[in-house]
């Protein structure tokens, strides 16, 4: 339930609109509900403004087409991450509306009410082996209402490139980027653009990358300001903490 939704409501219940009892059955679910399999956390869309996110790692396709039904059925916009093609065609076959991305491993199906924040932004790759990474942040910045652009394959091996987009980073509020190796990326673009970045480390790279961890480093020591990074191959978490911050530092909804 969103915030305008609860207001609404609740207004209803004051003025006589609606019954004491016929507001307790909508509310029943808050803040979760009991599946059985998983305790869906209702109350999120109203702490953070967009609803539970599905980690389907761990799960059986029943547990999660279970969960997203129930999250649909409420008109709640449905995010599933590090899902398989064979749990997607399970969803899918409850959900025909469930769209799913292969290369970002995840599944999402559109609210009843979609969000829109203002502001934006890009999610920016080394190379194309860090795209798997990238779209599953694309995916988490659709469902959570933030406009996004894409900037792959720019790294520090042909920093002409990166130079080339200059323009679409200058246009963006914050700036995801997401790089394996040595994870050298996440400096540049921080200190060409002096925007907001959060660094995404990624496990591609040869063995002394260590699966990410030489990156991880890197980025933790960067010299550039304003560089936050997260955990190695977290695009989901770059992406939430981006949308976080357009709707609590830029005025939440667009019109």
């Amino acid at each position: 339930m969103h915030e305008a939704d609860l207001r609404q409501l609740l207004d209803a219940v004051r003025d006589g609109s609606i019954s004491t009892a016929e507001a307790v059955t909508r509310l029943r679910d808050l803040p979760f509900a009991d599946l059985g399999v998983a305790r869906v956390d209702h109350h999120s869309q109203l702490r953070l403004g967009f609803p539970e996110v599905i980690l389907c790692e761990g799960k059986t396709a029943e547990e999660v087409a279970t969960i997203a039904a129930h999250m649909a059925e409420r008109g709640c916009g449905v995010l599933g991450t590090r899902c398989t093609p064979e749990v997607a065609a399970v969803v899918q076959q409850r959900l025909p509306r469930a769209r799913f991305n292969a290369r970002g491993r995840t599944f999402s199906i559109d609210a009843a009410k979609p969000r829109r924040l203002r502001g934006r932004v890009a999610v920016v790759t080394a190379g194309t082996s860090d795209m798997h990474v990238a779209e599953e942040a694309v995916e988490t910045l659709r469902a959570t209402g933030v406009e996004t652009e894409t900037v792959y394959d720019v790294g520090v091996a042909g920093l002409h490139r990166l130079l080339a987009s200059r323009e679409t980073l200058d246009e963006c509020d914050i700036l995801i980027v997401i790089a394996g190796m040595e994870g050298a990326l996440a400096s540049v673009v921080a200190g060409v653009t002096g925007k907001p970045t959060i660094a995404v480390p990624t496990s591609v790279g040869y063995g002394a990358s260590f699966g990410g961890i030489a990156a991880l480093l890197g980025m933790l020591n960067s010299c550039a300001v304003g560089v936050t990074v997260v955990n190695i191959d977290n695009g989901f978490g770059a992406a939430a903490a981006a949308a976080l911050l357009l709707g609590k530092l830029r005025g939440e909804e667009a019109p």
